[in-house]
Order: structure tokens, then C-alpha cells, then sequence
């Protein structure tokens, strides 16, 4: 060390002013030039916007992939279907009215628990369960690349827009339906706020109109009572998935009317579930068919009609009518 550096150094300590070795080592790791800090850019560039790669805009391609649905159809058949079966103990009603059902279709289900998703992937009959899409709330299910790789591949999920009918979202859903692929919509955009079912929107219904396949009805009961929203720990309790026949959109049927018609639908499962198919026959054939919705009253009084106290678990209890 030259002595004019020594004698800089110790005026240095001496007054105060002298750099610690920690700051001396830190500065120049601060200052490293790209690529491990960003590039500077000159203020006259404007730069292009980069599209974010989750939400709507998450890749699903590679998880329909043959690989990716060897490894779906593993998971579903050996841990999500014997999973259910001990955690739900669904009864499946009406397969048969799918007997006539070729090709694709549209599977529109009322919505109670996170739950509905696998009771329903791994109760659909054979031709549909492995080779069918499930239209999952893109700012949910794809928040984050993580969260969005691990429903693209384990239920084979799809991103939609369930803010708003997206542009985007219906062409990836049309497009898949026409090389072959079935959807699962769940046309309430979101679980049930208080075991009461919420109003139809229009995707399912779009979606069928526009690529003309038929939608079949779904209705999913008993969900509710072993994982509902704002629950953390499941509680096994029994279930019941009932199919309904397939609907076409009509000719002269726009989406609206044909969205209702399935929510009426939908509605004519949930109290044949309840009771059975001749006295919900009978009702729907007089336009009595209770609301999804419930009674527009006080909360009380919905939460009273819902019949509060819920069966346990092996236990047999009367049904009434509806049951989340």
C-alpha cells in the first residue's frame, strides 16, 4: 500500500467518513449490469405490453397432450374415484338418458364445493370421462402458474372468463369441442354463498349455440354439506349426481331463453333428487318446479326453508327439498 493511500485512509477514519468494508463489498453487486439487472431502456422508447401468462392467457395445450392425459386418467381412476367414493358415497342417477348421446357435449352442473369438480370428472360414464375439458374460473384456477399448471393437468382445466362471456375463452372452448373434446361448465360462476343455487349465466348455453352441441343437465347434491364455502375440513356425507336428458338449443332460440331453459332444467333434477321422477314430472308439467334460487325473503327465512340441521354421517335423514 502506497503511504499516500495509508495516509488518505487514517484522515479518513479519523474524521468519521470512511466506507466499511461491508459497504465497499456491497456496491459493486448493486451495480451489475444486465443480464442480472434489467436493461435500461432510453425514455423516448415506448415498450410493448407484455401479456401476463396467467389468467385467461395460460397456456393449456401441453395438458392435452397424450402423456399429460395418461397421467389425468391414472390420478382419476386410481386416487380421485376411490377418494370420492369413501369421501362422498355418490349415487348416480340417469346415465341412461345418455345412452343416445354420441360425439360431444356440453355437461352444465349446478355449483356447492370445490368438491363438485372431481365427484363429477370421476362419475361421468366412460366415453366422456377421459376425454373431457373443465371450464375453471380463470382468476382462480390460474392465478399463478402454479396453481394453473396443477388444474390443466390433474382435471384438465380450462381458463374462462367467468366475468364476463371472453372472447377468448369461448373460442378455446368452441375449438375444443369441435376436434371432439366434451366441457363441464358450471354456469353459476362460483359456489353457493348460503346452500342456495345462484342464476344461470350464459357460457354454457353460447357455447352450445355456437358450436351446436348438445348440453346435458347435471345436478350434484350433497356437496354442500361435506366441504361448503367457507369450510376448511371436509365431513364425509352421501351424494347424488343425477343426468338429465340431453337439450338442444332450438332454431329460433337465442342464448338467453335457451340459458333458462337449461337452469329450468337443472332445477327438475334437484327435486327429483328430493322426491323422486314421477312427482317431479308432474310439477314440472304444471310450472311448479321450485327455484334453484330459493325464496326471495330475508336470510333467515333461506337459511330456515334449507332446513338447517344436516344428517350425519352413515345416518338416514328425510330429505327435504333442496338440500346443498
Amino acid at each position: 500500500m502506497e503511504p499516500t493511500d495509508f495516509r488518505s485512509r487514517m484522515s479518513q477514519r479519523l474524521a468519521g467518513t470512511e466506507v466499511p468494508l461491508v459497504g465497499r463489498l456491497r456496491r459493486p453487486l448493486q451495480a451489475l449490469p444486465f443480464p442480472f439487472t434489467a436493461p435500461t431502456v432510453p425514455q423516448s422508447v415506448e415498450l410493448p405490453d407484455c401479456p401476463t401468462m396467467t389468467g385467461t392467457n395460460f397456456p393449456t395445450d401441453w395438458a392435452r397432450s397424450e402423456p399429460a392425459r395418461m397421467t389425468r386418467a391414472a390420478l382419476i381412476d386410481t386416487m380421485v374415484r376411490p377418494m370420492m367414493h369413501g369421501l362422498a358415497q355418490p349415487t348416480k342417477r340417469g346415465a341412461d338418458r345418455l345412452s343416445e348421446l354420441t360425439g360431444p357435449a356440453v355437461f352444465a352442473a349446478n355449483h356447492h364445493s370445490h368438491l363438485d369438480t372431481p365427484l363429477l370428472l370421476s362419475s361421468l360414464p366412460t366415453p366422456w370421462r377421459h376425454n373431457v375439458v373443465i371450464g375453471a374460473a380463470a382468476d382462480y384456477f390460474f392465478g399463478t402458474r402454479v396453481t394453473g399448471a396443477l388444474s390443466a393437468l390433474v382435471i384438465g382445466a380450462i381458463p374462462i372468463d367467468r366475468t364476463k362471456i371472453s372472447r377468448a375463452s369461448t373460442d378455446l372452448a368452441r375449438d375444443l369441442i369441435l376436434e371432439g373434446w366434451s366441457l363441464v361448465v358450471f354456469p353459476e360462476g362460483g359456489r353457493s354463498p348460503d346452500g342456495w343455487g345462484q342464476p344461470f349465466r350464459g357460457g354454457a348455453a353460447f357455447i352450445a349455440q355456437r358450436t351446436g352441441v348438445p348440453v346435458v343437465p347435471v345436478h350434484i347434491e350433497g356437496t354442500g354439506r361435506i366441504l361448503g364455502k367457507g369450510n376448511s375440513l371436509p365431513r364425509p356425507s352421501r351424494t347424488t349426481i343425477t343426468f338429465g336428458e340431453p337439450v338442444h338449443c332450438g332454431e329460433d332460440e337465442d342464448a338467453r331463453s335457451f340459458n333458462a331453459r337449461i337452469e329450468d332444467r337443472v332445477a327438475e333434477l334437484a327435486d327429483e333428487a328430493m322426491t323422486d321422477w314421477w312427482q317431479a314430472k308432474k310439477r314440472a308439467h304444471h310450472d311448479e318446479t321450485p327455484k334453484l334460487t330459493g325464496p326471495q325473503t330475508a336470510s333467515w327465512r333461506r337459511v330456515w326453508e334449507l332446513d338447517a340441521e344436516q344428517p350425519s354421517f352413515g345416518r338416514s335423514k328425510k330429505k327435504t327439498w333442496p338440500r346443498s
